[in-house]
């Protein structure tokens, strides 16, 4: 399977699944997301790799959606139901990494903004570099998050601190995510690497079909309740962006990139 936006490679038990856009902090575009997904998909039937990485190529991980993208419609160019459709491809992003049989794990250095934030936390373990930042902006620019990816959050840092991430709209620092229990270790930006891939090979080592059994049963017990609360986020997003705070603050941060560039 050839990817233009991304790299997958097998390497024994152990798979990494690259994010190659590091001219733009590996921001996601349409394409890129439906190339993950399909990355994702392809470990369905695949019984030799037991463990797939994600990570992001460059200085970021993954500094969340492709505002730029010219596939993207703005309000002008889209009703409300094509809004919220737009939206579903995001929910199967993160649908489509939670469905991965193999144990999974993000290895986060630098942002992991919005889209990024939401992609580690659908994996089962993260580790972070010492310079990593994490958090969901979204709300600066008058969104709710969506993606299915609140419950998510709320099961990592529980209900004050998801508050506190998705309201507040701050990235937050390495130690703090470590401490909430977000991150599962943090590491010197050097050492990330090594890492991961010690922490790989110990899930490999572990007999695959109970791991795999053990971690589709935690996830259905995790996402049970969540289902029926956040099936109207698409929705409610695509509401989001039809308001003037929306597109005022996606007018701002476009000027605001176009200056530095």
């Amino acid at each position: 399977m050839n990817f233009n936006f991304l790299r997958v490679e097998r390497n024994g038990s152990v798979a990494n699944i690259q994010l190659q856009r590091p001219e733009c902090g590996n921001a996601l575009s349409l394409k890129l997301m439906k190339e993950i997904i399909q990355a994702c998909e392809s470990f369905k039937y695949d019984t030799g790799t037991r463990v797939v990485i994600f990570r992001g190529a460059g200085k970021n991980f993954c500094v969340g959606a492709d505002l730029k993208d010219p596939d993207r419609k703005s309000r002008d160019q889209a009703d409300l139901l094509e809004r919220s459709r737009a939206t579903q491809l995001g929910t199967d992003l993160i649908a489509a990494i939670l469905g991965i049989n193999q144990i999974t794990i993000a290895a986060v250095q630098g942002a992991a903004a919005g889209g990024g934030a939401c992609i580690a936390s659908a994996c089962d373990f993260r580790i972070g570099a010492g310079d990593c930042r994490i958090g969901y902006p979204e709300v600066k620019l008058g969104m709710n998050l969506s993606w299915g990816a609140l419950p998510l959050c709320y099961n990592l840092v529980g209900p004050a601190r998801a508050k506190r991430m998705v309201i507040g709209g701050e990235l937050e620092s390495g130690e703090d995510l470590l401490a909430w229990g977000f991150l599962d270790e943090l590491v010197v930006a050097d050492d990330l690497g090594g890492a991961v891939q010690k922490m790989a090979q110990f899930y490999a080592d572990r007999p695959a079909m109970a791991a795999q059994m053990i971690k589709r049963g935690l996830n259905a017990m995790q996402s049970a309740a969540s289902v029926g609360i956040m099936h109207m986020d698409g929705d409610q997003f695509a509401l989001a962006s039809q308001s003037d705070d929306y597109e005022k603050q996606r007018v701002a941060f476009l000027e605001k990139t176009r200056s530095k560039s």
